[in-house]
């Protein structure tokens, strides 16, 4: 079952001016895409769900105190890393926008990689049992995959809550320039 997809769809019109023959004109359909509150609560409940899987496993992680603090060091690299991508994917979706300089994509992407490759090697490399760093391991692309799903959801977000406020000046120009007319 698909929770994501609520949309509204707005016509803008205004009253035609004095003197013309024609009853109404409007603008092009506005359609704005919401999330569901469902699917937002799932997405967010996911997050802290892998949060919570991810701290529990570190802090109860065996061994010395700082190969811990190096495990939630790249885990938290990560998670910034994931959040950086996402924007910088969104930033550049669209191929007539400017873009960022080939040099940020390097640092971005790499800085991904990277932190995702030490992480792995970090986790993989601990003299710890197998059952323990399959937990580890499953819990942290948990924390990576709902990173990617909560970042895209706060974005897709903004850029409804964008799209209500133009849509609003919009309505107020019309309404402003309707109510100029007829005085």
């Amino acid at each position: 079952m698909r929770l994501r997809g609520m949309a509204r769809t707005i016509r803008l019109t205004s009253t035609p001016p004095q003197g013309t023959k024609h009853m109404h004109t409007s603008a092009p359909l506005v359609r704005i895409q919401r999330d569901t509150r469902a699917w937002q609560f799932q997405t967010w409940a996911s997050f802290g769900i892998a949060v919570f899987l991810c701290a529990t496993g570190l802090a109860w992680l065996p061994g010395e105190n700082l190969e811990r603090a190096f495990m939630v060091m790249g885990y938290v690299f990560c998670l910034s890393a994931v959040f950086m991508l996402a924007k910088f994917v969104r930033d550049n979706q669209h191929p007539g926008a400017a873009g960022d300089t080939p040099m940020w994509k390097l640092v971005v992407w790499g800085g991904f990689v990277t932190a995702m490759g030490l992480t792995a090697w970090g986790l993989l490399r601990m003299p710890i049992n197998e059952a323990y760093k399959a937990y580890l391991g499953v819990s942290w692309l948990f924390l990576v995959s709902s990173a990617f799903t909560l970042a895209k959801m706060l974005r897709d977000r903004h850029e409804a809550d964008l799209a209500d406020a133009r849509l609003a000046g919009r309505r107020e120009a019309l309404e402003a320039r309707d109510a100029a007319r007829g005085e």
